[in-house]
């Protein structure tokens, strides 16, 4: 579908915080941005709200009653869906499983062809099956297995795997963090159990980043700092947190923020089935999930079990839990998924020549419009 050339104003998104202006799309790109002042004509006059580049969530399970590692397909329904939260990317996130569902799940991926407007799928974020059992959260057990090389080589041959989360501390794990950065996968560790030294060692390699930061692995301990203390002692690394108020206290999430700054934050909403959904009894996987007002846990066992999060509310409590800027989170959920994933160059900036993917906010972070690739994908009405 060919995009039209819209003009917006508003309060538009810079780096280093919003300022009056004017936002150009033209053929699907941003043709310019003009900060200041202007009666020139609009074609969506926004007065105060917030313009922002549109937001990337690297780690969803499903939504609307679906789940993507049960059904891949599924994506292509959640996908519509996304822009009434601002969303215009995302990865489709498959947790632990049996090997041949990660193949079904990478090649649909490579094989779809989506006929309806909605977010881009990036890629497939695959968190597992190589993990630390003794962290599992809400993984079934019974198919996390030994990291393998030669498994690995299989899944990466698809194209399709961006994301890829691993327990550092595994025999071999090393070795899969290089086969992964080989081939321009984004490499998070999680879900493990791993000491301070074993953290460190993964980040040197070329892991990039913590799977829900404090979620699934210890708590930082003053003499045993651990994979937590190897994230937050390490400048380059990026926390991808679930700031539902549930996942982390808010306290802690304000002395990541104040320890990593907003540049090394990524916010992800880990959210399952139950996205957009009533409360009532969901699937993870397989595993039968409760879902409440605010959370979402395994029916069996009482543990959290991913979220029903949207990005616009992470954003909203990261400015209610730590007092940032508003365009320090919306750079949690545009600039810096951006550049984690390589796409710095065309995403999480409104910038010309960038794609014209945007995202407009109103108070507390209400969406009221979405644009994606040029085209309005979701108007508040």
């Amino acid at each position: 579908m060919s995009a039209p050339e819209l003009v917006l104003s508003g309060n538009i998104w810079s780096p280093s915080g919003f300022k009056p202006g004017r936002l150009a799309l033209r053929e699907g790109r941003i043709a310019g941005v003009d900060f200041g002042e202007t009666a020139a004509p609009v074609d969506f006059d926004f007065g105060p709200a917030l313009i922002t580049p549109g937001l990337i969530d690297l780690q969803l399970n499903g939504g609307l009653g679906l789940d993507f590692t049960v059904q891949p397909e599924s994506v292509e329904v959640v996908a519509e869906a996304l822009p009434r939260w601002g969303v215009t990317a995302f990865l489709p996130t498959f947790i632990t499983a049996p090997l041949e569902t990660y193949h079904q799940a990478l090649s649909y991926l490579r094989r779809r062809q989506p006929t309806r407007p909605g977010a881009h799928v990036i890629g497939g974020h695959l968190e597992g099956p190589y993990l630390n059992p003794a962290f599992k959260g809400a993984h079934d057990p019974n198919f996390i297995r030994e990291p393998s090389f030669g498994e690995l080589h299989q899944l990466l041959a698809y194209g399709t795997l961006k994301f890829f989360t691993l327990a550092p501390e595994e025999p071999g794990s090393l070795e899969l963090i290089r086969l992964a950065i080989e081939n321009d996968v984004v490499v998070a560790t999680g879900h493990s159990g791993a000491t301070y030294e074993q953290g460190l060692a993964a980040f040197q390699t070329g892991a990039a980043c913590a799977t829900h930061l404090f979620n699934a692995m210890p708590p930082l301990h003053h003499r045993q700092p651990g994979l937590v203390g190897a994230v937050l002692d390490s400048p380059e690394v990026t926390a991808n947190l679930i700031v539902d108020g549930i996942h982390l206290h808010p306290a802690i999430v304000r002395l990541i923020y104040r320890l990593k700054g907003w540049q090394r934050v990524v916010l992800v909403t880990d959210a399952m089935a139950g996205l957009g959904m009533a409360p009532g009894r969901y699937d993870l996987a397989g595993q039968a999930v409760i879902v409440d007002e605010n959370s979402a846990r395994l029916a069996d066992s009482g543990t959290l079990a991913g979220s029903i999060l949207t990005l616009n509310d992470a954003l909203k409590n990261m400015v209610e839990f730590t007092g940032c800027p508003p365009h320090e989170a919306v750079n949690m959920a545009t600039l810096n998924p951006a550049r984690l994933l390589g796409l710095e160059d065309r995403k999480g900036r409104l910038e010309k020549d960038f794609d014209a993917d945007i995202a407009v906010f109103g108070p507390d972070f209400e969406p009221l419009l979405t644009i994606i690739g040029g085209n309005v994908v979701f108007k508040k009405n």
